[in-house]
C-alpha cells in the first residue's frame, strides 16, 4: 500500500451526501493508516477532474451520480482504475424497477410491485395489493423518501413525499417478518446480519441515529436458513453483475418465505456501518477490507497501465 496513490471520492449531490462524506473520511483514514498516499476529494457536483498519475479510485459516493452508474462511466472512460461494480451493474442496482424486473428474470422472489410515475393520476389499482404497502422512489438510496402506507387514504401522500426524489415510483407489497442484510465480499456472502429498528421500520433517521436500531451480527438464524439467505443474497448480486462489494437487503416473511428487496452497490463504509461488521464477525479488520478493495480494483487495470513488475508481483501475491 505505501506505493499507491489512492484517490477517494466522498460528498456528491445527492441527498446521501453527509453519509458519503463519513464513509469517505473513514476509508480515507483507513488507507493512510496502511501507508498510502490518499488525496479525499468531496465532490459538490457532478464535474470534476482527475489526473492520470493515480494508482485507484476508491468510490465512496453513495446515491445519485456515485452509485447510479454515471461516475462508473466517466471513470471506464478516463482508464482509470476504481473500486466496486461496473457502469451498467450499477445502474441496474440503482433503480429499483430495472433490479426488479431482473429478479423476476431470474426467478429471484422479490414482493410483488406496481410502477407509478407522476403523470398517473389514478392510484387505486396499485391498493389491489392490500395494505399495508411501501412506496419507494425508484432511484435512491438510504431509505431515502420511503413510506409504509396503512391506508389507501394515504397513498397519495406517500406518493407526493417519494416524487420529490424521483418521477417514477415503486409500490411494493408489504411483507411482514425480519429485515435481514447480507454484505457480498469478493464473490463470497459474509456473515448475515438482523435489522430490528426499535421504531416504526429503517427508516434514514433510523439508520443513522445512535440508538435507533438493534443490528445482530451474526442473525440469530437455523442454519439452514442462514445457508437459503446467503445463497438467495448472492443470486441477487450475481444477476445484476455486481462485483467487489454489495450489500443486500432481504425479508424473512413470518410464513418462512426469504425475499429480496434490493441491492446496495456502495454501502455505508465506516467502521460501525452494517458490512463492515459483517466483514469483522469474518475476520477481516476494517483497514483490511479497504486494501482488498483496492486490490481488486488494480487487478482489474489493463496491463503496463503504470504499474511496476514489482508492484504486478506484489499484487498477484497479496
Amino acid at each position: 500500500m505505501k506505493r499507491l496513490k489512492i484517490v477517494v471520492l466522498m460528498g456528491g449531490p445527492s441527498a446521501e451526501r453527509e453519509v458519503s462524506l463519513k464513509s469517505g473520511t473513514a476509508v480515507a483514514s483507513a488507507l493512510a493508516g496502511m501507508g498510502a498516499k490518499v488525496v479525499p476529494i468531496d465532490i459538490p457536483e457532478t464535474t470534476f477532474s482527475i489526473r492520470k498519475n493515480v494508482d485507484v479510485v476508491f468510490v465512496a459516493l453513495h446515491g445519485t451520480f456515485g452509485e447510479d452508474g454515471t461516475l462508473q462511466r466517466m471513470l471506464e472512460d478516463t482508464g482509470i482504475a476504481y473500486t466496486g461494480s461496473g457502469p451498467e451493474a450499477s445502474a441496474r442496482a440503482f433503480d429499483k424497477v430495472a433490479a426488479k424486473a431482473e429478479f423476476r428474470a431470474a426467478g429471484i422472489p422479490t414482493p410483488k410491485y406496481e410502477v407509478v410515475d407522476r403523470a398517473q393520476t389514478d392510484l387505486h389499482r396499485v391498493a389491489a395489493f392490500g395494505f399495508p404497502l411501501v412506496v419507494k422512489p425508484s432511484r435512491q438510496g438510504s431509505s431515502v423518501g420511503i413510506s409504509i402506507v396503512q391506508e389507501e387514504a394515504h397513498l397519495e401522500e406517500a406518493c407526493q413525499i417519494a416524487w420529490h426524489y424521483d418521477d417514477r415510483l415503486l409500490v411494493e407489497q408489504f411483507i411482514a417478518g425480519r429485515e435481514l442484510t447480507v454484505g457480498i465480499f469478493d464473490g463470497h456472502a459474509l456473515p448475515v446480519i438482523e435489522i430490528r429498528p426499535k421504531h416504526d421500520f429503517f427508516t434514514y433517521e433510523a439508520k443513522y441515529t445512535k440508538g435507533q436500531t438493534d443490528y445482530l451480527v451474526p442473525a440469530p438464524l437455523e442454519k439452514s436458513i442462514e445457508a437459503q439467505v446467503k445463497t438467495l443474497a448472492l443470486r441477487a448480486h450475481d444477476c445484476l453483475g455486481c462485483r467487489d462489494l454489495a450489500r443486500v437487503d432481504l425479508i424473512l416473511a413470518e410464513n418462512g418465505e426469504l425475499f429480496v428487496l434490493e441491492v446496495n452497490t456502495i454501502p455505508g463504509f465506516t467502521e460501525t456501518s452494517l458490512v463492515p461488521q459483517a466483514a469483522r464477525a469474518a475476520g477481516i479488520e476494517f483497514p483490511d477490507l479497504c486494501a482488498r478493495l483496492v486490490q481488486m480494483a488494480l487487478a482489474r487495470r489493463k496491463p503496463n497501465a503504470g504499474i511496476d513488475a514489482d508492484e504486478k508481483e506484489r499484487i498477484a501475491v497479496s
